[in-house]
């Protein structure tokens, strides 16, 4: 088995020994055995919770309705083509997108990556502790980082991605800074160097989705040019 021959033993540390193996015989059945956290029941506690919740909410929505009247246009006229013609928000990162790469990198190959990711991550024992970044050889993640924010940066600037090049670039900043602060006790630095990979991929992920749908939003005027959004422009 080499490096990776499995030893037998108790324990039920799933940090400790992602991979196990059970025994069970006729009289025995498996069990985890571990402390169990705070519970509550869910009648009539949590439902009670949820309700009061929901009335809350709708009582919000009410008030929001009757204060402010819905952002609508007039009634669509199939002769009078809006420019630009702007998806709802959620689908305006992906129309961004649109602006920079072709049609199928944008829109099936990215978000079938991306769903896919999502699937196969949780069967990978990917830093199963959710250790720092810098805990364990430093110096060689510095240079797996360099290089993939290189290649990264390289690629959006040839397609001249501007609005996914600055907000990675400021991700990237304090990822790389942070490096110089692994061994300090406190300051800015440290608390993002105590940071694990996993929450600066999704750092990244949420500042390029913010940016993209931002600038969709105000900065997109007729035939998706850039536009200032306190100046006006012929629609």
């Amino acid at each position: 088995m080499g490096k990776d021959k499995i030893e037998t033993g108790f324990s039920s540390d799933a940090k400790k020994e992602p991979r196990r193996v059970v025994f069970v015989t006729k009289k025995t059945s498996a069990k985890v055995v571990g402390d169990r956290g705070p519970q509550l029941m869910t009648y009539p506690h949590f439902l009670i919770r949820e309700a009061i919740a929901f009335q809350v909410l709708v009582i919000a929505m009410v008030l929001v309705a009757l204060f402010w009247d819905a952002p609508l246009e007039q009634l669509a006229n199939p002769l009078l083509t809006p420019n630009p013609a702007k998806a709802p928000w959620y689908f305006l990162g992906l129309q961004e997108l649109l602006h920079f790469f072709p049609p199928f990198v944008a829109g099936i190959l990215i978000p079938t990556l991306v769903v896919i990711a999502l699937v196969v991550i949780p069967y990978f024992n990917v830093n199963v502790e959710g250790e720092p970044i810098w805990a364990r050889r430093p110096s060689r993640n510095l240079r797996a980082v360099l290089i993939t924010l290189l290649v990264v940066l390289a690629f959006l600037a040839v397609f001249h991605a501007w609005t996914i090049f600055v907000p990675t670039a400021l991700v990237a900043i304090p990822l790389v800074f942070s490096y110089t602060a692994r061994a300090e006790r406190a300051g800015g630095l440290h608390a993002l160097a105590a940071k694990p990979v996993s929450w600066w991929v999704m750092t990244w992920f949420i500042a390029v989705a913010i940016c993209l749908t931002a600038v969709g939003t105000f900065f997109r005027g007729p035939g998706w040019s850039w536009v200032w959004p306190w100046r006006a422009h012929a629609g």
